[in-house]
């Protein structure tokens, strides 16, 4: 391996000192770290403890903002199960405590209607039946957490995935697997029309759009519909298809749009009297496609209005003023680009006019919502590591950017706006979780709950330090150290490489990726925002078009350089990289194109031959964004930056994760580079989780993903665990 000394370091970091403090839990399992860790009155937190953290839901406030309810999941120590629970909150009194509601079986996706009546899905029983079906239940809730009145509201075929209740309570929309041709929400034949018989085989058309699509087989004829009902004494009466019927030239399409679309893509009329809803259509053009248009439907049974029919790019996120005057959304401008720019756009209702609001603001707007007075827009955007706030006049589109928090306001979300100038929101960081916070006056926020943060408390706590550098082109590249803020001696190096690749390590808390469960192990994790990286302005974030493996890489050398000048804690002779998606992909570019630096490499579902990946994966539009075009077209765009043409180089030691239902990063790409290590010599080892996708989500496979990636880590930088 290639000597390094702090000598060589091209850059002198900018450094701003930052944040932390606090994580950590359930005591049990003690995961392995490098020798030399500081004793400390507080251990460090573990990957047990990552994985067992109660975590917060979004929460949901009564109509007149005077309470909020949210919802805690707990996972069990020894089997893993999770279970979860539900508190009452007041808004008015800072001291109140919060009080535990109790709905009488399982319950997810809370919400209030203006009836004051408690909303929820839930799949317990009915009655005598032992099926799980998921229908939407109301109850009434008393200010001290006493339920009266459960009541099923919904008794369809098909499942409720998920409702949005109109502003009078007088309807709910449902959205549910329904077949196209089915005119009710369920049909007997749903999901079925793919399966001729006599054998098992399923038979695709290349007219109906996705074969699969990130971890799940299509099913051809069954779409995510929406339905509207009304709501009759608390039952669901009547259902109108919001798509119109095919017959009448209604739309084709998943609403919302899979995989990963909800409530926020579709929204009510102010008058309650229509929904909004985005959708796209699905066709032989699907899996290339990123046109999403809003639709409306005044719920007569005729086929729903395209509203952005103009745009070929994505329109979604409809959010209609409550006075009813305008329809705000977030619009793309480029075709096939998943990850342009996000401006929001404004609808006058009456003349059907339409402008882009924050056209001049150079930041991607993730969410919005409007004050109950129509006044404001409020939305959040990534903004360099933090993830704020912004109001937004809706008449002259000024954008400012709100103090919510001392100090860095981290990732805010869940923006929830209440009268009075209020917003309720949950707020996290590299520090901890999701905590949920009130604003009142657009003054900085009182903290409401504590989730994990005494629970956090008890565990060694991490200092994170943000730090900038003469990136690729000499233009401002910036990163973040994490590490143990009390640890005595050097530490090992990280570099942490994100996904995307249009993305982010921000300022925010992971139940996957965790810097600070990663540096409590004894390392100092570097994550460097290279060219690409989002909340650096459209320019930027453009830059990794058909440069893979160029700037981002210039910006990873310069980046681990300017942390070890910065920090002499930092040991830059034992060092290990790692990253999944991109950030995998980008591990196998190091391993043969600088292939002397680390003493180790972690890659999970990492792109390794960019002529099979193409063939393979689902969304077409992103490889052919990215690399100006089909495989097929310009092959040399592909080959320029394909790691298996530099496979001879690789002598790194690499831990090969993958996941047997990743659809997007095909489990075989993972294969491929666990056998090119095994050809070349390279001590190497492979992880294959045959029920998870892109991402690891179960907890006890999560806990098996970091003991295994922290044992590897150790092999190759630390000298055995160390004692506690």
């Amino acid at each position: 391996m290639k000597t390094f000394s702090h000598k060589n370091a091209l850059l002198t970091a900018c450094m701003l000192a930052l944040c932390t403090a606090t994580p950590a839990l359930a005591e049990g399992h003690s995961d392995s770290r490098p020798a030399g860790l500081a004793t400390s009155d507080r251990a460090p937190m573990s990957a047990q403890d990552l994985v067992t953290m109660p975590r917060l839901g979004a929460p949901a406030a009564t109509p007149d903002g005077r309470f909020a309810v949210y919802s805690v999941t707990h996972t069990d120590a020894d089997s893993f199960e999770r279970t979860t629970r539900h508190y009452l909150r007041s808004l008015t009194d800072a001291d109140a405590e919060p009080v535990a509601v109790d709905l009488g079986g399982s319950a997810f996706d809370l919400t209030f209607g203006s009836d004051n009546f408690l909303y929820f899905l839930s799949d317990r029983p009915v009655g005598e039946q032992d099926n799980t079906a998921v229908h939407v239940w109301r109850a009434a809730l008393d200010a001290d957490g006493n339920i009266t009145g459960a009541m099923q509201v919904t008794d369809t075929r098909a499942d409720v995935h998920g409702f949005k209740l109109s502003p009078d309570a007088s309807k709910i929309a449902l959205f549910g697997n329904v077949g196209r041709a089915c005119p009710a929400f369920g049909c007997e034949g749903d999901g079925v029309a793919h399966l001729p018989g006599p054998g098992t085989g399923r038979l695709y058309d290349a007219q109906d759009g996705f074969v699969r699509h990130w971890d799940a087989w299509e099913t051809p004829g069954t779409f995510s519909r929406v339905f509207a009902f009304d709501l009759v004494d608390g039952k669901a009466s009547g259902g109108i298809a919001a798509d119109g019927a095919p017959s009448e030239g209604g739309l084709t399409g998943d609403t919302p749009t899979r995989p990963f679309g909800g409530t926020e893509e579709i929204a009510w009329s102010a008058d309650s009297s229509g929904l909004y809803f985005a959708a796209r259509p699905s066709d032989a053009a699907e899996p290339a496609s990123t046109n999403i248009d809003l639709y409306w439907s005044s719920l007569d049974g005729a086929a729903p209005t395209n509203l952005t029919a103009d745009n070929r790019a994505t329109d979604t996120q409809p959010a209609p003023s409550p006075d009813g005057k305008w329809l705000a959304y977030l619009a793309m401008e480029r075709p096939g680009y998943e990850a342009d720019r996000l401006v929001i756009h404004l609808r006058d209702i009456a003349s059907g006019k339409t402008r882009a609001l924050t056209g001049e603001f150079d930041r991607s707007f993730g969410s919005l919502a409007w004050t109950p007075d129509s006044r404001w827009i409020i939305a959040s955007a990534q903004d360099v590591l933090d993830t704020p706030a912004f109001r937004i006049d809706p008449v002259s589109g000024a954008v400012d950017r709100l103090d919510l928090m001392a100090g860095n306001e981290a990732h805010i979300a869940n923006i929830t706006p209440l009268a009075g100038e209020s917003l309720l929101f949950t707020r996290d960081s590299i520090g901890g979780p999701p905590e949920l916070y009130l604003s009142k006056n657009w003054a900085q926020a009182e903290p409401l709950t504590d989730i994990a943060m005494s629970l956090l408390g008890q565990r060694a706590a991490i200092v994170t330090t943000r730090f900038n550098f003469a990136g690729a082109g000499a233009e401002t590249v910036w990163g973040q150290i994490t590490k143990l803020e009390k640890h005595q001696g050097t530490l090992p190096a990280i570099l942490y490489i994100h996904g995307g690749p249009q993305g982010s390590f921000n300022d925010g808390w992971s139940s996957r990726w965790n810097p600070r469960v990663l540096a409590s192990q004894g390392y100092a994790v570097i994550s460097v925002d290279f060219h690409g990286s989002t909340g650096y302005g459209q320019a930027f974030t453009d830059s990794i078009n058909r440069d893979w493996g160029g700037k981002p890489l210039e910006d990873l050398q310069k980046g681990l350089a300017a942390a070890l000048a910065s920090d002499a804690q930092i040991n830059g002779e034992k060092a290990c990289a790692m990253g999944a998606s991109y950030g995998g992909y980008m591990v196998n570019w190091i391993a043969g194109n600088w292939p002397e630096r680390f003493n180790c490499l972690v890659q999970h579902d990492g792109l390794f031959d960019m002529r099979s990946f193409y063939y393979a994966t689902e969304e077409l539009w992103f490889p052919r964004w990215d690399f100006g075009g089909s495989y097929t077209k310009v092959p040399q765009n592909y080959e320029k930056w394909n790691p298996v043409n530099y496979v001879a180089n690789w002598q790194t030691p690499m831990l090969v994760i993958t996941g047997e239902k990743d659809f997007r990063v095909p489990y075989t790409q993972g294969l491929q580079s666990f056998t090119a290590l095994q050809e070349q010599g390279v001590p190497s080892k492979l992880l294959v989780f045959p029920d998870e996708n892109h991402w690891v989500l179960k907890p006890a496979n999560s806990l098996q993903w970091h003991n295994t990636v922290f044992d590897w880590l150790n092999s190759h930088l630390g000298e055995g665990p160390a004692a506690e």
